[in-house]
């Protein structure tokens, strides 16, 4: 039997107009990609924040990786990779600037950064752009970098909120691709999508 990665148990989020969260309860094994499906507005995108140690919740439990994420936030954000539904990027700087930047925040010796920074770069078909201001990218490539600065440091537990939307087809194929290489490297992975197709294609198990 797998051991539980994530258990969340009766988790509410509430804010001053509408209830986000409203007592939800599930066990994700570790090494499972599991997808949250529903349409915007649904609450995925407050699910990951609240796990994350961004939002703290109105009732409820949860523990990432063993951790409590009211009382052991710092351990839980050194478990876990994080692509935001919104590009979180700096345009001033080129693409693999932003990923060693995000590198460096993690603390990551200088050539294992490099290596990894390397590597992700290839496998998103950005090697040849990565040093071209990221102000000058497309929208896909922007998210394909986006992706590659929340896994450059290689966590146990990546939390992918809607990391296809507004991609081209070409670029979706070769995020999924990478998807799954990281589940067949043992990852935990949390996926929300809209895309039925994109949760079938991929997930293990789906919460709608």
């Amino acid at each position: 039997m797998k051991e539980s990665e994530i258990v969340i148990e009766n988790l509410t989020k509430k804010f001053e107009d509408v209830t986000a969260i409203d007592g939800l309860s599930l066990e994700i094994e570790r090494g499972e990609l599991f997808g949250l499906l529903g349409p915007n507005g649904a609450g995925k995108t407050t699910v990951i924040k609240v796990l994350c140690g961004l939002l703290e919740p109105t009732s409820g439990s949860a523990y990432v990786g063993g951790f409590d994420i009211r009382k052991e936030t710092t351990k839980v954000k050194k478990l876990i990779g994080v692509c935001p539904q919104d590009t979180a990027t700096y345009p001033f700087l080129s693409g693999r600037e932003n990923v060693e930047l995000f590198g460096n925040l993690h603390t990551m010796p200088k050539e294992k950064l490099k290596k990894n920074t390397d590597e992700l770069l290839e496998k998103m078909s950005l090697s040849e752009d990565a040093n071209r201001r990221l102000g000058k990218y497309s929208g896909g490539m922007k998210r394909r970098i986006n992706l590659i600065m929340a896994l450059v440091h290689d966590p146990e537990i990546a939390f992918l909120d809607e990391p296809t939307v507004a991609m081209d087809p070409q670029s979706r194929h070769a995020v999924w691709d990478f998807i799954r290489e990281l589940k067949k490297r043992g990852k935990t992975i949390i996926l929300t999508t809209h895309y039925m197709e994109e949760a079938e294609e991929l997930c293990d198990r789906v919460g709608i």
